[in-house]
């Protein structure tokens, strides 16, 4: 008799921890299938540390197939999921298409960055949600202070030298307060003309920083970001974004190369193409986790509006948390309905927040005692290393060589600005000139803090077709990936000619992306609620208004 099937998509925080505590529980009873884009689960809290310098990229990064015995890995993006058919079909790294049959399916595809309608931003941020956004800004932040440093003009320093951040939630507080210490390390190695310094502005349309935390928390991290000399603007927004600035909300006009969107996710827009009932973007389940109407389906994490019985008539939140939980009840429920152990609902108790400040600095209620300073830095690394499914001692280790030595404020010209655009639906993967079709059809999905989409067509495999119309479908905002030439012109550290050892043409954005603004939703409401719903020019972004783009929901 043949093992039943269980297919989990994604393996983020929901679907990595479904799949082990499946694994745990079935001891190879069922085959059980990771479906994931890339072979590794992304520890995303501390991905600001990469974009930092204080963590090398791969120590966030833990092997799926070396932490989960009895899990059979498939690289893939899902584009199309058939619930009568019970088949997910899926596109591989190098385009070639493939169907996963299943007896029990595991929808747990995580989120993406969420869009405003405020012009100029997709064409000039970047975003904070995945490995090749970090290492990115990372580039282009060490990049801007070389240049400043070598600049003539007071005024091309002072642009190159001003960092805009938007959303002040807490990948945003993080970003910029890891990148003022970031900054200041390399002026001290590349001295800036005239006492010139760094500058980081933060901004968010919310009354105060950490909007969704204890108020204690978050004048704790607003203070630390002030005395760091972080320029703290709250009850401020982005009006519109260009090559050379931000005019924010209140006229002012401020000059800069660098813009880091961090105002907050949505969920892939992949599960609205499954035909359930949805709630503001996010796939409806029962407490048990399950889709109403098919027993045999489950979802999880930020994609899935889970009923929260602390709180009657509401959804658990958009966090890593919940995720983290999501997935460890998720597995149990599809092992009790393979015959092993009882299922139960989701039920959760808040354990507390840390927020890493940098340095020594952070902020932290475990258990609810309010704790700031060396000790709340001490129980947040404390934290993250114990809540880290793998590489604990590489992170401890650089952890120590980043107290003692000081860092390597090198670019690695590893990723280009165009390749991780704003409006990608995959932000774990950065966009390569040339690279294979993907989810045809991906759109954007209808605002709200998660926006619905529509999934590509599914199939036995993708259809051929030209570059131009892959880029134009593949890529909600149908930018193709620029030619070599025309990258130069926009991109001074472009190649100006093709790499004989790589194709030049249009690459689309990721399958089964949301990769679309929101529509239709208006910026006051609920939906944009907490961070800042602006963005800034991108230092390495083509001068040209031509398009282009990036990297956190905290889960």
């Amino acid at each position: 008799m043949s093992r039943p099937r269980v297919v989990i998509v994604g393996a983020g925080f929901a679907g990595y921890q479904t799949a082990r505590t499946l694994a745990r529980l079935t001891r190879n009873k069922a085959d059980i299938v990771l479906l994931n884009p890339t072979d590794y689960f992304l520890y995303l809290p501390l991905l600001p540390q990469v974009a930092a310098g204080v963590l090398e990229p791969r120590r966030v990064t833990v092997s799926l197939t070396g932490t989960l015995p009895g899990v059979r890995l498939v690289l893939g993006e899902a584009d199309d999921i058939d619930l009568e058919a019970r088949t997910v079909h899926y596109t591989d790294p190098e385009g070639d298409g493939g169907t996963l049959s299943y007896d029990r399916l595991v929808l747990a595809v995580g989120s993406v960055n969420k869009l405003l309608p405020v012009p100029g931003v997709a064409e000039h941020a970047h975003g904070f949600r995945g490995l090749p956004e970090a290492l990115y800004l990372r580039d282009h932040v060490t990049r801007q202070i070389e240049l400043a440093a070598a600049a003539d003009d007071y005024k091309n320093r002072s642009s190159r030298c001003t960092f805009v951040v938007v959303g002040a939630g807490y990948t945003g507080t993080e970003v910029a307060a890891q990148g003022q210490l970031f900054t200041d390390e390399l002026v001290r190695k590349q001295p800036l003309r005239e006492g010139m310094r760094p500058r980081w502005l933060l901004l968010d349309v919310a009354p105060r920083v950490l909007p969704e935390l204890d108020e204690r928390l978050s004048s704790t991290a607003d203070r630390v970001l002030r005395e760091r000399g972080v320029d703290v603007r709250t009850g401020t927004s982005v009006e519109e974004a260009t090559s050379t600035g931000v005019r924010l909300s209140d006229g002012e006009f401020v000059d800069t190369r660098t813009l880091v969107w961090c105002v907050g996710v949505r969920p892939d827009p992949l599960v609205a193409g499954v035909g359930r009932p949805m709630e503001r973007g996010r796939l409806l389940v029962d407490p048990y986790l399950q889709v109403p109407g098919h027993p045999e389906v489950f979802a999880c994490g930020d994609a899935a509006a889970v009923p929260d019985l602390e709180k009657p008539g509401e959804y658990t939140a958009m966090t890593a948390q919940h995720a983290w939980r999501h997935g460890k009840v998720a597995g149990h429920n599809v092992a009790a309905s393979l015959g092993v152990g009882t299922r139960r609902v989701y039920r959760h108790r808040d354990l507390g927040f840390v927020v890493d400040l940098g340095g020594v600095k952070a902020a932290a209620n475990p258990l609810g005692i309010p704790l700031s300073g060396p000790l709340a830095g001490v129980v947040t690394r404390g934290y993250h290393l114990a809540a880290m499914p793998g590489n604990r001692v590489r992170v401890a280790a650089d952890w120590i060589l980043d107290a003692v030595l000081p860092r390597q404020g090198v670019q690695l010209g590893l990723v280009r600005s165009w390749s991780v655009p704003l409006e990608s639906a995959s932000p774990e993967l950065a966009r390569v000139a040339g690279g294979p079709e993907k989810r045809a059809g991906a759109t954007g999905g209808d605002g709200s803090p998660a926006d619905t989409g529509t999934a590509g067509p599914g199939g036995s495999g993708p259809a051929r077709m030209s570059k131009a119309e892959a880029s134009a479908v593949r890529d909600p905002g149908n930018r193709p990936a620029p030619e070599p030439d025309a990258l130069a012109a926009r991109d001074p550290d472009a190649p100006r000619a093709p790499d004989p050892g790589r194709p030049a043409g249009p690459d689309g954005s990721r399958p089964g992306s949301d990769s679309g603004r929101p529509a239709g939703a208006a910026p006051d409401s609920p939906a944009f609620r907490g961070p800042a719903e602006q963005a800034g020019p991108h230092p390495d972004k083509p001068t040209a208004p031509g398009p282009v783009r990036p990297v956190e929901g905290e889960s």
